[in-house]
């Protein structure tokens, strides 16, 4: 492996490790701070690339916008549906058994899929990347590579930095860390922890259809995509540790190297190389590499 292609696949584990922290990082504060275990999570990544692919042509005719106006129209939507899904849904399942938990958020991936499928149908589709995007630099004498994947990374590192600053630097950030640790504290502070859990939630989903939208353009639009993200994403929140931002960070890191470089090294082998590494830090770390917070 020369240079110029271990520097392509550094760049390729930092992209798909940065992507998968955005979805993760949304689970593992409905997990972490609200204690529901939230399987239609990886939906509303699926719900980010339809959107792309969907709202593109309506936002173009009716504000004139192009993909960054998209991105925007479809964030905001995501709010407003996260919003309500919690008021209507997820409100009820705090004090619940998991197991009811489990069957009430699969009960949603179906709800989902069937919308899905009536409203933009089963086929596989393609979102084009904005024309100022859509090139390559150069790496080396050779090899290139694609300046999407580039703002991929550039803008999750954005929503990292914005996200550690609003949980070490706001109060909002404040009311989150506490109530992920003791949320009956919290509560008796006055705080509506109802409208917290409702603006964790929605910022939780607008974070993951974001990265459905900014993914869209590499990865395809096709039915059942959500699932795997979902999947890998609960390895993520496990080996961080349940409720732990950085913890899901450098999860998300450890597993966008083991993929990418086990692909490269030993394709044999590649599917089953993340898992080994979930078991190896559970063996070392049974509560993940860090707690909650």
């Amino acid at each position: 492996m020369d240079l110029s292609i271990f520097l392509i696949q550094c760049l390729n584990a930092l992209q798909y490790g940065l992507l998968l922290f955005l979805v993760a990082s949304g689970l593992t504060l409905i997990f972490g701070i609200m204690g529901v275990i939230n399987l239609a999570h990886g939906s509303f990544y699926m719900m980010g690339a339809y959107m792309a692919y969907a709202l593109a042509p309506i936002v173009a005719s009716t504000f004139g916008g192009g993909f960054f106006a998209t991105l925007l129209v479809g964030v905001v939507l995501s709010v407003i549906v996260g919003y309500v899904l919690e008021w209507a849904f997820f409100s009820f399942l705090y004090d619940r058994e998991h197991l009811q938990q489990v069957l009430m958020t699969y009960g949603l991936i179906l709800v989902f899929e069937e919308m899905r499928s009536l409203l933009v149908g089963d086929d596989v589709h393609g979102v084009t990347p904005p024309d100022f995007l859509a090139g390559t630099l150069p790496l080396g004498d050779v090899m290139t590579y694609p300046v999407y994947r580039l703002f991929i990374s550039g803008v999750c590192l954005a929503l990292t930095l914005g996200m550690y600053f609003v949980f070490t630097r706001t109060r909002l950030g404040m009311m989150i860390r506490a109530g992920s640790t003791n949320r009956e504290m919290v509560q008796s502070l006055g705080i509506d922890i109802k409208f917290l859990y409702r603006v964790v939630f929605a910022a939780g989903m607008a974070i993951a259809v974001l990265a459905g939208m900014v993914a869209a353009p590499v990865s395809s639009v096709y039915p059942g995509m959500g699932d795997t993200v979902l999947i890998i994403c609960f390895v993520v929140v496990v080996i961080g540790g349940i409720g732990s931002i950085r913890g899901a960070l450098l999860a998300a890191l450890l597993i966008g190297v083991v993929d990418t470089f086990g692909k490269v090294l030993l394709p044999q082998a590649a599917g089953v190389l993340v898992y080994v590494l979930m078991a190896l830090i559970l063996l070392w770390k049974p509560d993940g590499l860090f707690k909650a917070g």
